[in-house]
């Protein structure tokens, strides 16, 4: 089905508005643009309310606002195709990119794609906001977020019961006062040292992500698509966590080819040798 929509198909002719409504009736979800869409983690819904249980709902990350979050989602997305034998090739450099027209064509072919999929009936069973909620969901989001909250209280926390410690210290006639200025200060240099430290380690990241990336595009240029060591460097790219070394098994396919390569020349010199 998913290789027979081709790009003169009816389904590149639904306009924008028409698939925010869509997706918006059918997720509870309020989308204006469709660059909103761009994250990925709208499509692994879509798919996992038309194929219930199949996507694994809480990999996905509605809160994905980095390149390296939304290719996660994609990631997630590519291995649903995988598993329904979807042939369809996903961009995902253009569409984390948030490009309205590349979003727009990807999310007309998946509503043409959905909508063929029991006359497109939407399951009455299904609730996309429990789905979104569902056990573990965005769970790395939620806990940023709660250890923001956390931090927030401790310092409101903290406030309140330096202020309590001060009028403590007042009637009392300031004892213990310069410990409590000290213990302060330490914290202090505390959280300056720790914020340093994580900023330093985003951008380490980024730097290396960054670099990735440019790897990954060099790789899925049309002139080195097919070859072996570009294929060899995407087995490791795109490895899934797992115990095994994605290096190995890159070799051992660099190896295959090397001496299928070998075996080849030796039959060709021994047919020149033959004549």
């Amino acid at each position: 089905m998913a290789s027979s929509i081709g790009m003169m198909d009816s389904a590149y002719f639904v306009g924008r508005n028409e698939i925010l409504t869509w997706i918006n009736n059918r997720l509870q979800l309020n989308l204006t643009r469709i660059e909103e869409a761009a994250s990925g983690a709208v499509q692994c819904q879509m798919m996992d309310m038309t194929y219930p249980g199949v996507v694994p709902m809480h990999k996905v990350n509605f809160d994905a606002k980095t390149e390296y979050d939304m290719i996660q989602n994609y990631k997630v997305l590519q291995d649903v195709f995988n598993k329904l034998k979807i042939e369809k090739h996903i961009e995902v450099g253009r569409l984390v990119k948030g490009r309205p027209l590349d979003n727009l064509e990807f999310l007309q072919w998946l509503k043409r794609y959905c909508d063929s999929v029991n006359g497109g009936i939407m399951n009455e069973n299904y609730n996309p906001v429990e789905r979104r909620n569902s056990k573990g969901g965005n769970r790395n989001v939620k806990g940023l977020k709660g250890s923001k909250s956390l931090q927030t209280n401790a310092m409101n926390h903290s406030g309140s019961g330096d202020s309590l410690r001060s009028k403590q210290l007042r009637s009392s006639g300031g004892a213990d006062g310069g410990n409590a200025s000290a213990d302060i200060q330490v914290l202090s240099k505390q959280v300056s040292d720790l914020t340093l430290s994580v900023d330093h380690l985003e951008k380490e990241r980024d730097f290396y992500f960054a670099k990735l990336r440019d790897i990954e595009i060099l790789c899925q240029a049309s002139e080195l698509e097919n070859d072996p060591m570009s294929l060899a460097i995407k087995k490791i790219l795109y490895a899934a966590d797992a115990k095994g070394s994605a290096l190995d098994e890159a070799q051992e396919y660099l190896n295959e080819v090397i001496n299928g390569v070998e075996d080849e020349v030796e039959g060709e010199v021994e047919a020149e040798t033959e004549t």
